[in-house]
């Protein structure tokens, strides 16, 4: 496995729509575990492709931080199907490196996701997977947490983030 570099705001590879994943491939699997290697060494929650400069409909989520392998989730061609509540709380991005900021994301959310075999499945998420779903998804169509916020603050997100990451 590799940590592999993590490209940050401001890469253009970031705003693109990712591809759909045909067959899996043991190049896909290795890609996959450097995926969790990266987000474990980054001390991070989830982690999307097009992080990695790959613009592939890949994530790979692990709220449990290394914790518990069972916790694990990998996301191929995923699509939110329904959502539902609200909830309010810091969100960060190993894309924008030193910045957490509060936002709203439902509170439940529901996707169909392909597994590697081909065959789809639901899942669901609450709370903290649910946020980290709606998160790395956003990845995948090329949007970062803080488009969320209107031009002002995202003015001021990006000052604070520029002097954070000088040099």
């Amino acid at each position: 496995m590799t940590v592999r570099p993590v490209i940050t705001w401001g890469d253009p590879r970031l705003k693109q729509n990712s591809a759909d994943i045909g067959e899996w491939t043991p190049e896909l699997q290795q890609l996959v575990e450097d995926m969790f290697e990266t987000t474990l060494a980054e001390e991070g929650v989830g982690l999307a492709a097009p992080q990695l400069g790959i613009n592939l409909n890949l994530v790979v989520i692990d709220t449990s931080c290394g914790q518990d392998p069972t916790q694990k989730i990998v996301l191929i061609n995923p699509e939110i199907t329904a959502s539902e509540g609200v909830q309010k709380g810091s969100e960060g991005c190993l894309s924008v490196p030193g910045i957490t900021e509060i936002l709203e994301r439902p509170k439940k959310v529901w996707l169909k996701n392909r597994r590697p075999d081909g065959t789809w499945e639901e899942r669901v998420g609450e709370d903290l997977l649910a946020r980290a779903f709606c998160h790395e998804i956003d990845h995948l169509r090329g949007k970062l947490f803080v488009e969320y916020f209107g031009p002002v603050k995202r003015g001021l997100i990006q000052r604070k983030y520029q002097k954070l990451n000088r040099g």
